[in-house]
């Protein structure tokens, strides 16, 4: 994690980590760490919603975002206890649609993980009905051998470089 912060210093101008702010469990707010992949001229709006997401990339975040490596400082949320290693994909503070079908559907009672089962079924590829059809599937059924199954698919699906949208 040094090597890619130091990486990210040395390359482009500005801070090392973005912050956003995430809804975690029943929809608090906290604050999520990411590895910075974009321009401090980026718009301040969820990736998706950009038209050229490669515009705004830095080099290095090509990278870090085609690995999943911008996740890693995450990691500290997980030992603060604001998210797990499996669970529902923490959604942007502004993502009013996702948290209301979440919050319907009582998956808002779950803790936010860094992978999950939207993750595996087609991560930034599938509509955000389909993904909280997914958490409820994982809602319903979670075990600690699920987890583990996400887990390793998770990884293959991270090499492999599937379902990625820059």
């Amino acid at each position: 994690m040094l090597i890619i912060a130091i990486w990210i210093k040395l390359t482009s101008a500005g801070p090392v980590l973005y912050w956003s702010n995430r809804v975690g469990k029943n929809n608090q707010i906290f604050s999520m760490p990411k590895y910075r992949t974009m321009t401090l001229d980026a718009p301040l709006v969820a990736t998706h919603l950009l038209t050229d997401t490669n515009q705004y990339l830095t080099h290095q975040g090509k990278f870090l975002r085609k690995y999943s490596l911008d996740e890693l400082p995450q990691l500290f949320c997980i030992l603060k206890g604001e998210m797990s290693f499996v669970g529902p994909r923490p959604a942007l503070y502004n993502q009013k649609d996702l948290i209301a079908l979440r919050t319907e559907h009582d998956i808002h009672t779950l803790v936010p993980g860094l992978t999950g089962y939207a993750q595996i079924h087609g991560r930034d590829s599938i509509t955000i009905q389909e993904k909280v059809k997914r958490d409820e599937e994982y809602f319903q059924n979670r075990s600690f051998s699920m987890d583990i199954n996400i887990l390793l698919k998770t990884f293959i699906k991270v090499l492999r470089s599937e379902d990625i949208k820059a």
